[in-house]
């Protein structure tokens, strides 16, 4: 039996306990996509709050993949990697390990972002962005998102990260391959599960010949909401075909951005839609009362709240022998210890929660506290497409007031 607060491993990374924060988009990069010190600080909190590791927020390969977030973080060139060294070298400063999530955004994205028409396996529309079709890859334009990919995995160890995690789930590019939803091709990228699969098994063979055992994880979805989306009994193949592969270890997830708030579930925050979001920031008052029922119809937010991934990630854990990662609606001691202690999952991962309280492990451990203060009220989850990472509490004049310098 493995207890919360014991030293544990992931691919030989060593960390203090198994509460690990989740990638979580920040926006606190510059213009060229490299941590500021106000990144730096966010996260040296987390370090030193007590969390067992970090997961960076997304980080991308190459510029037709960034993010339409507020100032992604880019790794696409080796004249990032100054920056990347100083965050990394900060964190450890504090003992705690820090693993970068690698991503291109593909069809979720907007042009007027990237520069570049977005791009996707099949030329099927984004049901959230709305952007024209994308651009259905072709064999070489594949083969040059590898190599991307595979740059950044080596430029994560350069930098001296301690691992990097491919980001696989919630309709990015790599996502978008995996689930039949996106992906309609019959070539040798499409189909079957073996075929959807294969961008990412070349990327990790290719990696593996220049970076060795340098440890490579994997964020994955075990079901989406449309019912031709990846469903968990194919995910637990992806599962298999990843630790086949060479993979670390897996972070299970679920859900696409046109899902709406399937990944991050909780209250329907209409005040910062509608305030930040591109297409409807300008949009007349009376017209946002006639819209709100559509949106909530559209981006609802199913039950529980709590623990949505967790009977999906027990069984994938059944089927692979490296660590799986549990992540979503995790609040509570007493369903951290409950996971942990019971042998559900080896490592639980919380995002939310550490906006509001990057110490949370801390009181977790001391026992100042048994239940993070998050009330879902996803007000930050909609705040980073226009503004750096923030708690708002809900409250519609905190975001109106907010600074970019003002953060926890």
């Amino acid at each position: 039996m493995h207890e919360v607060f014991e030293s544990a491993t992931i691919a030989g990374i060593s960390l203090t306990n198994r509460i690990l924060r989740s990638a979580t988009h920040e926006g606190l990069n510059d213009a060229q996509g490299r941590p500021t010190e106000a990144c730096i600080k966010l996260y040296e909190r987390l370090a030193k709050g007590g969390v067992g590791a970090i997961i960076t927020g997304y980080v991308g390969i190459m510029a037709n993949g960034k993010s339409p977030l507020y100032n992604m973080a880019m790794l696409d060139n080796d004249q990032q990697l100054p920056a990347f060294k100083t965050l990394v070298d900060r964190v450890h400063a504090q003992d705690t390990p820090v693993i970068l999530q690698l991503a291109h955004c593909g069809r979720q994205t907007r042009s007027k972002i990237t520069g570049f028409p977005t791009v996707a396996p099949s030329a099927i529309r984004d049901g959230m962005y709305r952007e024209d079709k994308p651009h259905a890859l072709n064999d070489s334009e594949i083969s040059d998102i590898i190599s991307h990919f595979t740059a950044a995995i080596e430029r994560g160890k350069k930098a001296g990260f301690d691992g990097v995690q491919l980001h696989l789930a919630h309709g990015y590019l790599l996502s978008s391959f995996l689930s039949p939803h996106m992906n309609k091709r019959t070539d040798n990228w499409g189909g079957s599960t073996e075929n959807r699969f294969r961008i990412v098994k070349e990327i990790l063979q290719q990696a593996r010949a220049i970076v060795g055992d340098y440890p490579i994880l994997a964020k994955i979805n075990a079901y989406e909401k449309s019912a031709d989306g990846m469903q968990l009994e194919e995910a637990v193949v992806v599962a298999k075909y990843l630790e086949k592969y060479g993979c670390d270890g897996i972070e299970v997830s679920n859900g696409i951005i046109e899902d709406g708030f399937w990944f991050s579930r909780g209250k329907f925050p209409f005040d910062i839609i509608v305030e930040d979001n591109f297409r409807l920031k300008h949009m007349p008052g009376f017209l946002r009362q006639l819209i709100k029922p559509v949106l909530e119809k559209q981006l609802q937010s199913p039950q529980p709240y709590s623990l949505f991934n967790l009977k999906s990630a027990e069984q994938i854990r059944k089927a692979v022998n490296i660590p799986v990662i549990v992540v979503g609606g995790i609040r509570k001691l007493s369903e951290i210890r409950d996971i942990i202690e019971n042998d559900r999952c080896d490592f639980v991962s919380m995002a939310k929660p550490f906006i509001i309280e990057p110490n949370l492990v801390q009181k977790f451990k001391s026992g100042a506290q048994m239940e993070s203060k998050c009330i879902n009220c996803n007000y930050c989850v909609i705040g980073i497409e226009a503004r750096p990472l923030k708690c708002y509490y809900g409250r519609t004049n905190s975001f109106r007031r907010s600074s970019e310098t003002d953060h926890f």
